[in-house]
């Protein structure tokens, strides 16, 4: 369940009336590795191995595509939630990444506190796609994805993510009180799928900073967009790794701050 009923007392023009309100939930999820602690996420419960996939390969700490590894379901709370998680990994096969693990909390708002080294180097650009993005292209997969924000729509308190072919066929779309939260479950849902290869745009409801772009570049995405604001570094950085950076994305009009090259201008 993403939602919950709360009462409330709402203040109105002098006066005072009870309401009730739906809300996102907000859970805590321990995530270890081989029974090693890895980290706490605060995240909307449900898509339990999608996070948790999406997690380890956005930041590089189990990077194969193609063999998924197990997770294990530790414990529930007591309305049902999956509270605590043991994802098994042969020691081989964890990156380096692993060493600088988090230690601290990871809160909804925030992909990357709680994480002990942070490496901000750009790798490779990514490959120039031969297809160019059409920029009417752009409000359809906001358009397509909002259909599927049924948290959101009921709450106001969730985001959103998707992620689309070139074309604009939708692969995935997930919601989660967190923004990074929502993009790793899009992202865990592919590798899942075995659909990752697939996914060319990545859309979000929110604003866009480091940690949505250093996610969209690990998983190979091309195209970056989103219905806020970016930041400065979140700039920066996809000008450095090729991605094609899109904002402001409301109304069918945006702002290309990052690799216009990519968007067919004419």
């Amino acid at each position: 369940m993403q939602t919950d009923a709360y009462l409330g007392l709402k203040y109105n023009d002098h006066s005072f009336s009870r309401v009730t309100d739906v809300l996102a939930v907000e859970e805590m999820l321990s995530i270890s590795i081989n029974k090693v602690p890895f980290t706490i996420t605060m995240r909307t419960p449900g898509a339990e191995s999608e996070l948790v996939r999406g997690l380890l390969y956005s930041e590089q700490i189990y990077t194969d595509p193609v063999t998924h590894p197990v997770t294990e379901v530790c414990s529930f709370n007591e309305l049902g939630y999956v509270t605590s998680v043991n994802v098994v990994i042969p020691h081989e096969k964890l990156q380096k990444a692993f060493a600088g693990k988090r230690s601290l909390v990871s809160v909804s708002s925030c992909g990357i506190c709680g994480k002990t080294e942070l490496d901000i180097t750009p790798g490779p650009q990514l490959v120039s796609e031969k297809e160019l993005l059409q920029p009417e292209a752009v409000a359809d997969m906001f358009t397509e994805m909002s259909k599927h924000q049924n948290a959101f729509n009921i709450s106001g308190g969730c985001h959103a993510a998707a992620a689309f072919t070139i074309s604009g066929q939708l692969l995935s779309v997930q919601e989660d009180i967190g923004r990074h939260n929502a993009v790793d479950k899009v992202i865990g849902s592919l590798l899942l799928q075995r659909r990752l290869h697939l996914a060319k745009c990545l859309v979000v409801s929110g604003r866009i900073s480091y940690e949505i772009v250093s996610k969209t570049y690990f998983a190979g995405i091309r195209y970056l967009a989103a219905v806020s604001a970016p930041s400065t570094m979140a700039v920066d950085y996809c000008k450095q790794t090729g991605i094609t950076l899109l904002a402001f994305c409301r109304n069918r009009y945006f702002t290309i701050y990052a690799n216009p090259a990519g968007i067919d201008i004419g």
